[in-house]
């Protein structure tokens, strides 16, 4: 009798998760009986979606709901809080599978280099990010101190940090806040933050609803510069003006140019035309300078020479993300992805037999969240390509990699484990004694979430 062809897929994020439903698809279409385990490094799944989103962006935390039914349909099996690399190794997931899909995503800040970084102070946005969003390995508490904040990075991360920063608390209970999170920003200081990018308005790599959010905002103003409008750059404004989206944020920016400031508590600054040159500060930070910039006429920019420098106390780099090594796996250190080639993992100029990427620990921290879905079918392809010449697995039995964990005393965590997980935030969300209605309240302990999944007594 044949045997299941078995997959396993690393990481339960958007990637993943797409990853391992497409594969289910189209391997019934080829008439191959899949079987498909999905590793979770944290007890919960969701990756991006439950630890990268900002807490007050219900609509992209919707698309939990189509991962969800993927997921309680049954053909995929969730094994959390299992990490690869070190729990169980690259070799030993081979042994038990004919095939290994990598989505692990990117989760470090990009490197940049930048004097002064070392400062008390500063922050990448990375782990701010994290923190936020209840995970469980970063620390409970985030130093908010500073009433001058300066945000680094034209992209959805820099609002989404600017916008938590300069949000009132209380307009974030109706989200899945957690407690920790709520608290730190309640003490905050913060009356101004500052968001700076390189280039000018008409780059923006904001997406309209992002930025049209921004603007909506209780409490908080939002503050133009009229000469970062004044360096309109020839060569590339046809360009910029043939794209829908680009007029769509000029409307909302010029929306904003036009308002009165209402002298609210809190100020949100857009700054353009500026690149930053060195944290200032001997103890920590007490400034950021930049060199203003001007476009060269060919598509760039350029320094102009002069410089500026603003009085903060923190400052957060919203540059971009870049991906983590998988220990005993090839990777790219520069590009911060896993080498492939369509998919297919490559050890130097070869394919590893049986490794696979998506995802952006495939091609890197570029795209929506929905661009995944396309990246997961090219790989599904390749890998479906290779299915008559994958090796068997040593160990094929369904359960054989839930003995090996238990051998290991991992205290992995199932579907029905995070559906209780769930039900437990929504009940401790319910039981809220405040004036709003709150959604949930996370759970941020790793201890508790697994004994919460795994019905285990708590003690408090």
């Amino acid at each position: 009798m044949t045997r299941p062809f078995r997959v396993a897929v690393v990481g339960a994020g958007p990637a993943g998760i797409y990853a391992g439903n497409i594969l289910r698809t189209r391997a019934a279409e080829a008439g191959i009986d899949v079987r498909i385990d999905l590793f979770e490094s944290l007890p919960a799944p969701y990756g991006l979606i439950r630890y990268g989103v900002a807490p007050d962006h219900p609509r992209i935390k919707g698309i939990v709901t189509s991962l969800h039914d993927m997921l309680a349909e049954g053909s995929v099996r969730l094994i959390g809080n299992v990490e690869v690399g070190a729990d169980i190794t690259v070799d030993e997931l081979q042994s038990l599978y004919h095939a290994v899909i990598f989505a692990t995503g990117a989760q470090r800040d990009a490197v940049v280099d930048l004097p002064g970084l070392g400062l008390p102070g500063s922050f990448g946005a990375a782990d701010f990010v994290s923190w936020y969003d209840g995970h469980p390995d970063v620390p409970r508490h985030w130093p908010l101190e500073a009433t001058e904040v300066a945000v680094l990075g034209n992209g959805n991360v820099a609002l989404d940090v600017a916008r938590v920063l300069a949000k009132h608390p209380a307009d974030l209970l109706t989200t899945d806040i957690p407690d920790n999170v709520h608290a730190g920003l309640v003490a905050s200081p913060v009356t101004d933050v500052h968001v700076f990018g390189r280039r000018g308005p008409e780059d923006i790599k904001f997406t309209p609803i992002e930025l049209r959010e921004l603007g909506e905002v209780p409490g908080v103003d939002i503050v133009l510069y009229e000469e970062d409008f004044d360096r309109a750059d020839a060569s590339t404004g046809e360009r910029r003006a043939a794209g829908n989206q680009a007029k769509v944020m000029a409307r909302i920016l010029q929306s904003w140019r036009d308002r009165e400031p209402t002298g609210a508590p809190r100020r949100l600054h857009l700054h353009f035309w500026h690149k930053p040159v060195e944290l200032l500060g001997e103890e920590a930070v007490t400034g950021i300078r930049f060199e203003r910039t001007e476009p060269d006429g060919q598509g760039g920019i350029r320094g102009t020479g002069a410089f500026a420098d603003y009085d903060v106390q923190a400052v957060y780099r919203a540059i971009g993300y870049r991906g983590t090594p998988v220990r005993d796996l090839p990777f790219d250190e520069a590009a911060g992805v896993i080498p492939n080639d369509g998919g297919r993992v490559l050890d130097g100029s070869e394919s590893a037999t049986g490794l696979y990427a998506t995802g952006w620990i495939k091609r890197g921290p570029v795209g929506l969240i929905g661009h995944t879905k396309g990246d997961a079918g090219e790989t599904i392809e390749k890998l479906l390509e290779d299915h008559s010449v994958l090796a068997d697995a040593e160990r094929p039995g369904e359960d054989a990699v839930l003995s090996f964990l238990e051998s290991r005393g991992v205290r992995y965590t199932t579907w029905e484990g995070w559906l209780a997980l769930d039900g437990h935030e929504r009940a401790l969300g319910e039981g809220f004694a405040g004036d709003v209605v709150r959604e949930r309240i996370k759970v941020v302990p790793r201890d508790e979430q697994v004994a919460i999944s795994n019905r285990e007594v708590i003690v408090r």
